[in-house]
């Protein structure tokens, strides 16, 4: 069963068309607990502010069962703050804690590069090594992204996917069973449903 994480805040019509139209069966709407019991895949998109997101998480009692779910094996993507949440803290609108499971940070993207911020658009992706995530795709792909916050891995192999807007920053994150990307795969076309195809060919190491 695959389930995706509903707390309110995902873009989830987008992210549930594009599965339908890789022909997913048996997906879930998590919104307690329970329901990750039976979960072999799982999928948390998300848009909107960090520490809102989390404060929601937690009121699903959530947290400590997604963690737990990803301790297992289970196999976890990540889409834009699905993305941000797996670190241990953002500086959005004060200071958030994450889930921790990746040691690093998010942070605003400078005002001083003279771009506009939001980050909104078509980025080139550069990936920076082999993983079940990015097979059959390449540095001329492109993805969309929509996002005023990037992440900062304390550990450079955790990077996955690199992206230029201003600055070089973390676009994809691989570690283990643990896949997750900035931008927005149910919104970046024929790249964003390899990407989603991909994740669900994996299987749980359970």
């Amino acid at each position: 069963m695959l389930a995706v994480i509903d707390y309110g805040a995902g873009n989830l019509r987008s992210v549930l068309h594009a599965l339908r139209y890789l022909g997913t069966e048996h997906v879930k709407l998590v919104h307690h607990p329970s329901d990750l019991h039976d979960a072999h895949q799982i999928i948390l998109p998300g848009v909107g502010a960090f520490g809102a997101g989390m404060e929601q998480l937690h009121k699903q009692d959530l947290v400590s069962p997604l963690k737990d779910a990803i301790a297992r094996g289970i196999p976890y993507l990540g889409i834009c703050l699905g993305m941000q949440f797996l670190f241990e803290h953002s500086d959005e609108m004060g200071s958030h804690q994450g889930l921790g499971i990746l040691e690093g940070y998010v942070t605003r993207f400078p005002n001083d590069m003279g771009l506009k911020v939001p980050h909104m658009g078509w980025n080139q992706l550069t990936l920076t090594r082999q993983s079940p995530l990015v097979t059959d795709l390449s540095d001329t792909n492109y993805a969309y992204f929509v996002h005023s916050y990037y992440c900062v891995p304390q550990n450079r192999e955790d990077t996955l996917i690199t992206a230029d807007y201003g600055i070089s920053f973390c676009a994809g994150v691989q570690r283990n069973n643990i896949y997750a990307v900035q931008f927005h795969p149910e919104k970046s076309q024929s790249t964003g449903l390899r990407i989603l195809s991909n994740f669900l060919k994996l299987t749980a190491t359970v």
